[in-house]
């Protein structure tokens, strides 16, 4: 497993890897053994997969506030989306920045995403299927977001949506502005 440093400590981006042949490929997709090597140590108790049929469909800034914070590990298996965290960890130099990277069926890649950062994704191709392992189980009194296109956040999402306006429900269009959230996460050293 290759990691790729995203300069925000604990955010990384992981490349399995892929042995591929003319019959397909193969690879180990999670070890538990492996990434607690890499210092990423979670237990993961859920994995969801979620299919969005149509380019531009955004889902985020998602997160659940503690004690049901959740970290993330993050892939897609078919289509590409851009991936896209903000810190939200109080005390952190890089609080309210976000990073992105894009996770496809074809790169493999994935996303390994600590507690106390939002998620967001946007989908790049049609048929997209996007998957990921988390280390608490969903909470709905403990969900919570930031606005995708929060001015304090200035996610700059145009090379994906390239004009589109983005598909998004109607809870995820009613998100708060970062100035608007007073963080429950913090940086721990």
């Amino acid at each position: 497993m290759q990691v790729h440093e995203t300069g925000i400590p604990g955010l990384s981006v992981l490349e399995p890897k892929v042995f591929q042949d003319e019959r397909g490929f193969f690879l180990e997709s999670y070890n538990k053994e492996g990434f607690a090597r890499l210092g990423i140590h979670c237990d993961f108790v859920q994995d969801n997969h979620a299919y969005s049929r149509d380019v531009g469909v955004l889902r985020g800034f998602h997160f659940q506030t503690p004690p049901m914070a959740q970290a993330k590990l993050v892939w897609v298996t078919r289509g590409a989306v851009l991936d896209v965290v903000v810190d939200l960890r109080k005390g952190s130099p890089f609080y309210g920045e976000w990073r992105h990277v894009i996770l496809s069926a074809a790169n493999f890649k994935r996303m390994f995403i600590p507690r106390g950062f939002a998620h967001a994704y946007v989908t790049i191709m049609p048929d997209t299927e996007f998957q990921y392992k988390v280390d608490a189980p969903y909470s709905p009194e403990h969900e919570d977001g930031i606005a995708w296109d929060d001015p304090d956040v200035a996610m700059d999402w145009s090379s994906a949506l390239r004009g589109r306006v983005p598909i998004m429900s109607e809870k995820d269009k009613r998100l708060t502005r970062l100035a608007d959230f007073d963080s429950p996460f913090i940086l721990e050293e």
